[in-house]
């Protein structure tokens, strides 16, 4: 038995048993992917996959039983890997980073910056996508550590430490009725809002959840306009006056979007947390500890190391 007929097995299952794309993700060939599972059956004594004819097209009762296994195994050989790479390398790598786009935009750039600055010998990947894909990349590999709003809790695979709280603003093109009426000291409300065309983040991005959420309760339709990923796409229709914005009010900086008016929107809508995430039981390199208290300074290695340790579901930093 060998790491390569462990890979085989596994990539089998992520590429939907298709060989030819498991020999690209392998960068190997297709007959000798099909040799190593056939090595592997044969070395357990069990058929993994269902077959019709040549072709793959599940895992048998025992397949799925060893899948688990071979996961750990494969994870636990990584960590080997990881280890042993952070004591030679003495912080030289690379750290990949996922983040949602208002992430990336807005709250990482500081650490970033600083990180880079203090860890010249590590090269910063950046990857963006909605908080499930930060998820996926996260639990595939592809990615270190994630930061994203929503999801990242609800895979109970990653370990989610919470790093700041933030809520929604509510933006208008300058000399709109509603600035008017909040310069007057008119408070928003969602009865006024509703009667507005209204562009916002798309469903399961940056806290698009608790807008709905808080028309519903209100017993109230909204008339959404447009929906985008981020927040400078939502504010370039805003100044083109095709309705008014809802955002994260970190997007929001008074200087650079001078045409445009933000109305704090934090009674109206519920809170959110931002998280940051790393696969449970990975081994964490000593400078992606660094960074992570770079990012969220009360996060320690300590701190991340006595969560780590917490079962699955203990409330904790979680």
């Amino acid at each position: 038995m060998n790491f390569q007929q462990l890979r085989s097995l596994r990539e089998a299952v992520r590429q939907g048993f298709n060989l030819t794309l498991v020999a690209q993700a392998l960068h190997t060939s297709q007959p000798g992917v099909s040799r190593q599972i056939r090595e592997l059956e044969e070395e357990l004594g069990i058929d993994l996959f269902e077959r019709a004819g040549k072709r793959l097209t599940g895992l048998t009762g025992p397949g799925a039983a060893v899948l688990p296994i071979v996961e750990r195994l494969l994870h636990e050989a990584d960590n080997l890997k990881r280890a042993g790479d952070d004591f030679a390398a003495q912080g030289r790598g690379t750290l990949t980073i996922a983040a949602t786009h208002s992430q990336a935009r807005y709250a990482l750039p500081p650490a970033v910056r600083d990180f880079s600055a203090a860890h010249p010998e590590v090269s910063l990947h950046l990857h963006q996508g909605s908080p499930r894909q930060v998820a996926e990349l996260l639990l595939s590999g592809e990615a270190d550590i994630g930061v994203a709003t929503e999801a990242l809790a609800d895979y109970p695979e990653l370990l989610a430490l919470p790093c700041y709280q933030w809520t929604h603003s509510v933006i208008v093109p300058r000399g709109h009725a509603l600035d008017a009426e909040a310069a007057a000291g008119q408070p928003l409300t969602l009865q006024r809002l509703s009667t507005l065309p209204l562009i916002t983040y798309e469903r399961g991005y940056t806290g698009r959840g608790h807008i709905d959420e808080a028309f519903l309760r209100a017993g109230l339709t909204f008339n959404l306009v447009l929906s985008a990923m981020d927040a400078d796409v939502i504010k370039t229709y805003v100044e083109l006056g095709m309705g008014v914005g809802i955002i994260a009010a970190i997007a929001y900086d008074e200087e650079r979007d001078a045409r445009l008016a933000a109305i704090d929107a934090r009674h109206l809508f519920a809170g959110n947390m931002t998280r940051l995430a790393v696969r449970r039981g990975r081994f964490l390199r000593s400078y992606e500890y660094a960074f992570i208290e770079t990012f969220v300074p009360p996060l320690t290695r300590e701190r991340v190391e006595q969560a780590a340790a917490r079962p699955v579901g203990d409330a904790g930093l979680r």
